[in-house]
């Protein structure tokens, strides 16, 4: 597969061409982060090419993007609290600082992170983190990917 969906990841998300959505939600997508050097971190995708803020939606889809946030969220806690004893949380950040379209970043957080780091933004992190191929997301996440899935299909049902 090549990376050409990196460069539209929410059309390739509507034409089922984004190999990291985990689940289509109501107005978003459920994605897997490129990189897990924080196993579990993922991405919530508004489902609408072009916008840009959470102010551009109308109020329902904008309740929708924030549910959906609040359900990824959920989800990931849930997902890594029961497959890495030393999870410690989750922070959940819309940002658009440097992708144009509306996604919130969903990052678990856990106790064998660096001391200097763990009570940090996760931005801090050296920016090899992000381009190291040991951080890559791959089929060694697929424990991780399923758990989370399966936990996003949970909540849904009991919501």
């Amino acid at each position: 597969m090549t990376d050409d969906w990196r460069t539209d990841r929410i059309g390739a998300a509507l034409r089922g061409e984004n190999p990291t959505v985990l689940r289509r939600l109501d107005a978003t997508f459920a994605v897997i982060g490129d990189v897990q050097f924080l196993p579990g971190y993922s991405v919530l995708l508004v489902d609408e090419p072009g916008v840009e803020r959470l102010s551009e939606l109308p109020r329902a889809k904008r309740r929708a993007f924030l549910t959906g946030m609040d359900l990824l969220g959920e989800a990931v806690e849930r997902a890594c609290r029961r497959l890495d004893p030393a999870f410690r949380r989750v922070n959940l950040e819309i940002l658009g600082n440097t992708d144009p379209f509306l996604h919130a970043h969903v990052w678990p957080r856990f106790d064998w992170e660096p001391a200097d780091l763990v009570g940090r933004p996760v931005w801090l992190y050296p920016p090899d983190r992000w381009s190291d191929e040991r951080f890559r997301l791959g089929p060694r996440h697929d424990v991780l990917r399923n758990a989370i899935g399966e936990e996003l299909d949970r909540l849904r049902t009991t919501a």
